[in-house]
């Protein structure tokens, strides 16, 4: 199969189950295949958990789902060492971080000393235990939810851990005719119930090599920086988008040329996933706060004052 069919069965797979949410399926894929991690962040009940386990069953690899909550330890997270009496020896138990695909649920729920623990194997897919240095999956991908609204009993991610994440986007609300069709899909049973993979891990390797046979031209790198350090420089910016956010961009927008059949990257698929790739990691000052300004609103000034390549 081509890249553009793999990407088609599996969004066509998750499509089953998760109605009206054709955009937030499209940028999750595209973090997923482009080696990203993402956050979603929204209100309770929108299917930000249900979309994750129908990415990890519509594909046939690992996947495991950690509930975070405040006595959460880093141990529960990365594995432990037990002393076995009888060979004198400690064996090592691998924690739920070793597989493909990581659902952190409810993160800002655990302590900074867990989540931190989470950084490093985000950031370097590897985990450093009793000394040790252990690799994880090359496939190893994390999906974080978090509540927006509810902040008793929570841990806020700081900045460095956010922007460890690829994306940060929100499920909002579907249609009238899409939440009627997500009742009568459940009428009798949940339809992820019997989803099944309809990809392997070959597939997931074919589409992410051919990522690599996607152009950019100079022109649109040069868009994609000026547009990342123009973040910097705006008023009310306390710290603007860092380097990685303009290598996320890039290498989420040759994903989404992918799923568009095409061979080159368009200054389409950079702006569709502007926002999404850099405003979680832009901080705001307090005046800026204050006087209601957000970072997807800089985001979209940016794009605004931005020359387009032609």
């Amino acid at each position: 199969m081509t890249g553009k069919e793999i990407y088609q069965k599996l969004y066509d797979n998750i499509g089953n189950v998760i109605k009206g949410q054709s955009g937030a399926i499209r940028k999750l894929l595209a973090a997923f295949f482009s080696g990203g991690h993402v956050l979603l962040e929204d209100v309770p009940g929108t299917g930000k958990t249900t979309l994750a386990k129908a990415l990890a069953r519509s594909i046939d690899i690992q996947y495991h789902r950690i509930q975070f909550t405040p006595d959460l330890l880093p141990s529960d997270i990365l594995g432990v060492s037990i002393f076995d009496p009888a060979t004198q020896t400690f064996n090592f138990h691998q924690g739920p971080v070793f597989t493909n695909i990581l659902l952190a649920d409810e993160i800002n729920r655990a302590s900074p000393r867990t989540q931190s623990a989470l950084l490093e194997a985000m950031a370097e897919s590897q985990v450093s235990i009793d000394g040790n240095i252990l690799q994880l999956n090359k496939m190893f991908f994390v999906i974080a939810t978090q509540n927006p609204i509810e902040f008793h009993g929570t841990y806020p991610l700081p900045e460095a851990q956010m922007d460890r994440f690829a994306m940060r986007f929100k499920l909002g609300f579907v249609s009238t005719e899409s939440e009627v069709m997500i009742l009568s899909d459940q009428n009798k049973q949940h339809p992820i119930d019997t989803l099944l993979p309809c990809i392997n891990h070959e597939d997931v390797l074919t589409l992410k090599q051919s990522l690599h046979e996607i152009r950019i031209s100079d022109e649109l790198k040069r868009y994609i920086v000026d547009i990342i350090r123009a973040t910097r420089n705006i008023k009310g910016v306390q710290h603007g988008a860092s380097p990685r956010a303009s290598l996320a961009l890039m290498k989420t927008a040759q994903a989404l040329a992918i799923f568009d059949g095409k061979e080159f990257v368009s200054p389409d698929h950079i702006q569709e996933l502007a926002t999404t790739v850099i405003a979680h990691r832009i901080v705001l000052d307090p005046e800026a706060l204050f006087s209601g300004v957000t970072a997807e609103d800089v985001v979209t000034e940016t794009l605004g004052n931005t020359p387009v390549p032609i």
